[in-house]
């Protein structure tokens, strides 16, 4: 399997301790540049308010990962698969961001929890009739989180 990197994400964050722990933290504007090349494939994405994105979490900062993971909410571990952790056997990360404009091949988004350039493998469009789900369930997470992710 090979993946290419179609852009990257330009953010405030230089490290780890920077970036807040949930894009729906901050209110920061960050831009994700989309290479040249695949510029046309933005066509007509104004019409959207909410984007996904999937990038690769560089900088070896996924390496060293654990089957089990205790996160900043529980001091049980948990399974890795049930957690946002960033360290994971294939380093995928995913943000659902708002987009406030595009100018050419940058996109002005808020809701990015990533490290300065951080390689963006993908873009897709959030549809709440698509993505949105009924009747959730958060598992472990419940009672843990509050609606503002504290």
């Amino acid at each position: 399997m090979k993946l290419e990197p179609i852009g990257i994400i330009h953010t405030p964050y230089k490290s780890l301790s920077d970036c807040p722990r949930q894009g729906r933290q901050t209110d920061t504007t960050c831009e994700v540049e989309v290479f040249d090349e695949f510029e046309p494939g933005l066509t007509d994405i104004e019409g959207f308010s909410h984007l996904i994105l999937l990038y690769w979490l560089h900088l070896g900062r996924s390496k060293n990962y654990s089957m089990m993971v205790q996160t900043p909410w529980d001091r049980e571990p948990h399974g890795l698969f049930t957690t946002r952790s960033p360290r994971r056997p294939n380093p995928i990360g995913v943000s659902v961001v708002k987009l406030l404009a595009r100018v050419d091949n940058i996109l002005k988004v808020k809701g990015v929890d990533v490290l300065d350039g951080t390689p963006l493998i993908d873009i897709k469009p959030y549809v709440p009739q698509f993505d949105g789900a009924d009747d959730v369930t958060i598992g472990w997470l419940e009672g843990k989180i509050g609606g503002d992710l504290d």
